[in-house]
């Protein structure tokens, strides 16, 4: 399932950072606004202990995770909107991704410049707010042109679809995102193709210096305060330190570099997981002596659908799965052990696949 997050911000944030970091990809960073242009794609792998402990239990001759498309996206400016600072290329890149990544700049130094001067992740979330929202109105402006004409005709879906792109554009107007405009999910399908930049489900991302990984600094519970209305997760990270820790060769020396931190685990998880989230994914595993495999698949999918992940001979074809919850696969220990104990079940065409479900696909085509 090739889903992707857009990171995006101002210039200087941390993005190609947190980029580099994250794919081990070699996006330039440097201290000056549009070191990277053209948006860079990286595919990362998405850290599970419970595909290693099937792994474990299986001992196949191969393991292969899940992962997901991050891109990183050249810093916005005011006037991105209006082509400021090569604004329609990135905000062009932004309406590919299914969801965005936004990076803010919460820690002082002085050797880094900042496009404002001053650090301010608040307002700085509110210009790169305030260009994807008047990209949104040019876009629905543009759309109501076209469709009015065929409105005044009479044509019911077409004056369906103009009263939709009307409140939009009211709303939009007042500042309110699209995600944030209450429109029921029949009206949204009728003007889908719009690809609204503010309809994207947003993490916010604070990027901050060692000594507020543990303890949030004041730009971090200003940022928190200014979007807790908002239905949006916030999480703190400090990107030159994931930059020092994936440097590190083994995974003792990061475990040890964590501990000396402070932390459980690498932020750079946390991002990758929250990331995983605010998508609605979920992951399902395969699992036999040539391969164990983590495969993502959207909550609320169908067992054919997730066969279909695999193959698209596995949901044309589709008989049933047989389903092994992950809990009782490392409590028996085998996929027979399980049979054995009444624990995997038969499911049909309408199961909905859980979290961490471990399926054998049966077939005909």
């Amino acid at each position: 399932m090739a889903l992707q997050c857009g990171i995006v911000g101002l210039p200087n944030v941390g993005k190609s950072t947190l980029f580099n970091t994250l794919s081990r990809a070699k996006a330039q960073s440097a201290n000056y606004p549009f070191c990277t242009i053209d948006p860079n794609v990286g595919i990362v792998s998405v850290p599970d202990y419970r595909l290693d402990k099937i792994a474990e239990l299986v001992k196949p001759e191969k393991v292969i995770p899940t992962t997901m498309e991050f891109v990183d996206i050249a810093g916005l400016v005011k006037g991105a909107s209006k082509g400021e600072g090569l604004g329609n290329q990135f905000l062009g890149n932004i309406r590919q991704t299914d969801a965005v990544i936004h990076i803010l700049r919460c820690f002082e130094n002085e050797n880094v410049t900042h496009v404002d001067a001053t650090v301010d992740p608040v307002r700085d979330k509110e210009v790169v707010d305030t260009e994807l929202i008047l990209k949104d109105l040019e876009t629905i402006e543009n759309r109501v042109t076209k469709i009015e004409k065929q409105a005044k005709s009479g044509e019911k879906e077409a004056k369906k679809i103009l009263e939709i792109l009307l409140k939009y554009k009211d709303e939009l107007s007042q500042g309110y995102p699209a995600r944030e405009i209450k429109i029921d999910k029949e009206d949204k399908l009728l003007v889908k193709d719009m690809h609204l930049l503010t309809e994207k489900p947003v993490l916010y991302v604070c990027n901050v210096d060692e000594s507020s990984i543990l303890t949030e600094n004041e730009h971090v519970k200003n940022l928190r305060e200014a979007v807790k209305n908002e239905k949006a997760e916030v999480i703190s990270i400090a990107a030159g330190v994931e930059s020092e820790i994936a440097e590190l060769e083994t995974e003792e020396e990061r475990r040890m570099f964590l501990d000396d931190l402070g932390l459980k685990e690498s932020g750079l998880n946390k991002l990758i997981h929250s990331a995983y989230k605010l998508l609605y994914l979920i992951t399902f595993f395969t699992a036999g002596p040539k391969e164990v495999r983590a495969w993502t698949v959207r909550r609320g999918s169908t067992a054919p659908q997730a066969g279909g992940e695999i193959h698209s001979d596995f949901e044309r074809g589709f008989i049933k799965a047989e389903v092994i919850k992950y809990e009782d696969f490392v409590e028996m220990g085998s996929e027979n052990a399980c049979k054995e104990a009444g624990k995997m079940s038969m499911e049909g065409k309408d199961y909905i696949v859980k979290d961490g479900d471990i399926i054998y696909f049966k077939f005909n085509v």
